[in-house]
């Protein structure tokens, strides 16, 4: 047998081999609406998908303007993910011009949501992903998404999401042990808008804030002066500012009411690879951190 010959033979094998293994589903392209959410598509993902957020790090998912390069972006995904609940009243729009056919997924269905009276209308808290809880329910419903979207690679998407459930759930005893010790009358801050109430829901921490559950609202004269006056009536000893937000408001009114700066929490966007908050599971123990520094500090 030629040395030729011999190469090939020994090849056969080989190729035979590879043609009998399953065909890997290509990598899909998904779209999420905000970066905290982009970041939880990643975790079930793992390497099977490429994520790319609308909102930007450090950005607001209420004021979004997108963008041509954002309908170009949602046009080619073949899976969309939005978290719901009002957060994203720029997508109707954006899927419009940017003639995608898909319908988004929202990631939010089935939470314990909750209502709130703002300027005498009833509205959703959509800031759901404040507590850890709440994104177990993300996770399962991203899940059943991308394994219907990508049957093949179903069994890694169970096992990434199994993975960072724990991971939720060691979040959430985290906050626990923090805040647990610390007194009622402690937990109070002040933040910017109302973006706290699920983590104070599972925590008992109590948030006042100028502005409504979206950044887009306007706090009035009126608003502001009670609410000074009900930080001070409360004795409220720290003031945090959000990344993606204006802050000249809420130091406005700590001025008012001699409060301490706390701050800087991460409430509805991750920070860029070099901030303190990357990812969910680092956004969310650095709030937890900050906040119950600042209540320890004033105890």
């Amino acid at each position: 047998m030629t040395p030729h010959r011999l190469l090939l033979s020994a090849a056969i094998p080989v190729l035979i081999a590879l043609s009998a293994m399953p065909a890997s589903a290509e990598t899909l392209k998904v779209v999420a609406s905000f970066t905290v959410l982009a970041d939880v598509v990643k975790q079930v993902g793992g390497e099977h998908v490429k994520v790319t957020s609308l909102v930007g790090p450090n950005g607001d998912p209420h004021e979004f303007e997108p963008s041509p390069a954002d309908a170009k972006n949602l046009n080619a995904a073949q899976l969309t993910f939005v978290s719901g609940e009002g957060l994203e009243g720029w997508m109707d729009r954006l899927i419009t011009a940017s003639g995608y056919k898909g319908k988004p997924v929202t990631v939010s269905e089935g939470i314990n949501v909750s209502t709130m009276e703002e300027d005498g209308e009833k509205i959703t808290d959509p800031h759901v992903w404040n507590s850890p809880v709440n994104v177990k329910i993300w996770v399962a419903n991203i899940e059943k998404a991308l394994s219907s979207a990508d049957p093949t690679d179903a069994a890694a998407f169970k096992a990434n999401a199994e993975k960072y459930t724990k991971t939720l759930d060691e979040l959430n005893a985290y906050a626990h042990a923090k805040f647990d010790k610390v007194a009622d009358d402690r937990r109070k801050v002040l933040t910017s808008h109302d973006a706290f109430g699920y983590f104070g829901r599972e925590y008992n921490v109590s948030f006042l804030a100028p502005l409504g559950l979206s950044t887009e609202s306007e706090a009035s004269a009126a608003d502001v002066a009670k609410l000074i006056e009900q930080i001070k009536g409360e004795h409220v000893k720290a003031y945090f500012f959000e990344n993606s937000n204006d802050p000249r408001l809420v130091k406005q009114v700590a001025k008012a009411t001699g409060a301490e700066p706390g701050g800087e929490l991460y409430v509805e966007s991750l920070s860029d690879a070099k901030g303190p908050a990357p990812t969910y599971e680092k956004m969310f123990k650095y709030n937890v951190d900050q906040l119950a520094a600042a209540m320890a500090k004033s105890s």
